[in-house]
Parts: C-alpha cells; structure tokens; sequence
C-alpha cells in the first residue's frame, strides 16, 4: 500500500472536515457591508457593520484600518441568510453567524472630499464610496498668561495619554446614551481651530468644555475602567490633573485640569458616578472641565455620544 504525503494528508482533513459540515462554509454573497450614513462631517464618525461572518472582517477609511468588534446584532431585519442550490446547509445554519462593528472616525482636519470605506474578508471584498463635508467651525483666539504659555507636555505625559486614548478592549462596558460629565454650563465646543496668543493656528479644540467653578464635581458618562490617573506634580504639565476612561471597543475619553481625582487606575466606574472636581491645572486659562471623546486614539464629537443611542 501506497504512503500517503504528509502535505496531501493534511489538505484531505479539512476536506473532509467541510464535507461532515463541521466546518461551516462561507459564501461572498452572505457578507454584507452597512453604514449608518454615507456623509459625515469633520469630527463625526461611521458606524460600519458586517453581517454573515464568523470571523473579524478588516475595514478601511482613509488610509487607516480600524478593529471590528463583535456585538448582538442592532437590526437583523437588515440581513436574511441566503440559501444556495450548490449548498445543503440549511438556512437556519447561518443564523450563527457574528454581526462585527466599528465606530470609524473622520478626523476634524481631514480634507473635504469623496472617500470610501472598505472591508474585507478571505476572497469577500465590498467598498462604499463616501463623503466628508466640512463642519463651518470657526477659529478661536486663546490667550495665555505667561506662566503657561511657555509649558510643553514631558514625555511621561505624552505617553501616559497617547497610550491610554488608543486603548482597544474587546470588552464594551458603556450601554445607550452617554451623559454629560458635568452640569455646568457649556463654553468652547468640540472643533474649533485655535490661535495661542495670536499665532498661526496649530491646531482644533479636541474636546467639549464645561465653564464650572473650581471643586464642582465631574462625573463618568458612561461605565468604563480607569486607565489613567495623572497629576500636574508627577509630570502632567499640559493635562494637568488628568484621568482617562476606556468604555471598551475602541471608544475611549479624557477629563482634564482636575482640582482634584477620586478615582484610581483600575477602578471600574458606573455612570454618574464622581470621578473628580473641576479645577485649573495644567494649561488652562481658568478653571473649567475639558471633556473629550476618542475612536481609536482620535478624537470625534462628544455631543454625539449624548444625543445618539450606540449601543
């Protein structure tokens, strides 16, 4: 009796393994790409879904690729399984098949244009053209006093809040609709580009500020886990008095120029609950809360999480 190869032997398990139905095959046709729009502004984000899949597709915008992380599906009435001649499996058969999303950020300073955003998956590939509209914010004039306008962020600083704003959790810990941090009035909204001392502008505003006075409580918006909990006196010279939450799946936000933290790195945190107090540290030209909402280390619009229901 013949040997037979290593290399034909191990192609014949799986055949056999597809053929006995233990494993489940997949068909391009029972993919299927959605987006929550296709216009977005500066400062917004996509919600893109994949349906009929047991793996994690790959996805695409502008050059980035971004994780997809497996949820319930939002609306199954979007995808029905197809039941294929070539095929015996039944159609109830699919119904195991994982919905995966990303929240897809368009960066405040990207140009405005036609884009696409791509997904794929082994053979299956499906691209939906795209458009960013700019978001009309305006430029803002900041004027420091001297004992902050000559700050810079020290290293432990950058990479304390680089590393804990690109945090990516399989876990999601947020459900419905964020609240706002703080009920002090709204001041500088998300977007606007700034001037510092009337140099040229350099940069957005990348969060929503809160014109609270020095002590007023901040509380988390949604659950989450502490990431990050800086101070102004071990390093943070820009932040000032600092925490980061991660609410899981990419979706992150900061708290800035506390007075005071009432939390601590690993803490998990509920909805409502107290965090810190208002304050002046760091660069900031009075007290006030700096609240900022981040996709996968960029930041997006915070009003969005609080007027949209993203479960």
């Amino acid at each position: 009796m013949k040997k037979i190869s290593l290399t034909i032997l191990a192609l014949m398990i799986p055949l056999a393994a597809l053929a006995m139905g233990l494993i489940p095959k997949v068909h391009a046709e029972d993919l299927k790409l959605n987006l929550d729009s296709t216009v977005k502004k500066q400062g917004e984000f996509f919600e893109a879904i994949v349906r009929g899949t047991e793996k994690r597709p790959r996805i695409w915008f502008n050059s980035k690729e971004f994780r997809m992380y497996e949820i319930p599906d939002p609306d199954p009435a979007l995808w029905k399984p197809v039941q294929h001649e070539h095929d015996s499996t039944k159609a109830e058969k699919f119904s195991d098949r994982k919905v995966f999303r990303a929240l897809i950020p368009v960066e405040n300073m990207t140009k405005p244009g036609t884009y696409s955003v791509l997904a794929r998956l082994g053979k299956w590939e499906e691209k939906i053209p795209v458009e960013i509209k700019d978001n009309g914010k305006g430029i803002q004039q900041i004027t420091l006093d001297t004992t902050k306008s000559g700050l810079s962020a020290t290293q432990k600083e950058l990479n304390a809040v680089g590393g804990g704003l690109r945090t990516l959790n399989e876990d999601k810990f947020w459900e419905g609709k964020f609240i706002y941090p703080s009920h002090a009035p709204k001041s500088s909204p998300f977007g606007v580009k700034r001037s510092y001392n009337k140099a040229p502008v350099s940069s957005y505003h990348k969060g929503l500020d809160f014109a609270g006075a020095k002590g007023d409580p901040v509380v988390a918006p949604a659950d989450a886990e502490v990431v990050v909990a800086g101070y102004e006196a071990d390093g943070f010279v820009v932040h000032g008095n600092a925490l980061i939450l991660d609410h899981g799946h990419g979706v992150t936000s900061i708290y800035m120029h506390l007075s005071e933290i009432e939390v601590k790195e690993g803490d998990k945190v509920k909805q409502g609950q107290r965090i810190g107090k208002i304050g002046h540290t760091g660069i900031s030209t009075g007290p006030h809360l700096h609240w900022g909402v981040y996709l996968y280390g960029t930041s997006v619009e915070p009003e969005l999480f609080v007027t949209k229901d993203i479960n």
